[in-house]
């Protein structure tokens, strides 16, 4: 279940945030999380198996798509599909927007459109 971040989840989400390529340093988690916090157009979601937080996906929004920011999965739930579940939860969540990549998370967002064409 896709979870909107709340201030009480901070931590676990600069955890998940760590796990991406280049967001390492405190001082950048605690930017990206200011930035999920104080922009509307910049929405946080958490992943939650049962009790546990195993993966984020974090989106700006635009009128009539969103750009996927940030994809991270927790590394001992990894090759288990969940970032792919990840982007199919943001779809339904928005539907008729189109998800748009960066050049971190473009290559992962054509992997799974290729995926979903294969299984029609």
């Amino acid at each position: 279940m896709l979870v909107r971040y709340k201030k009480a989840n901070e931590k676990i989400a600069m955890g998940l945030l760590s796990y991406m390529p280049g967001e390492k340093t405190v001082k950048k988690l605690q930017e990206l999380i200011q930035q999920y916090e104080t922009d509307d157009r910049w929405q946080l979601y958490l992943l939650k198996k049962e009790d546990d937080f195993i993966g984020l996906v974090g989106v700006e929004m635009g009128e009539d798509d969103y750009t996927l920011q940030h994809l991270s999965v927790n590394p001992s739930f990894r090759s288990e599909g969940i970032g792919k579940e990840m982007v199919k939860k943001l779809q339904a969540l928005f539907p008729g927007k189109e998800c748009l990549g960066t050049e971190e998370t473009g290559a992962f967002i054509q992997k799974c459109r290729e995926t979903e064409e294969g299984a029609d």
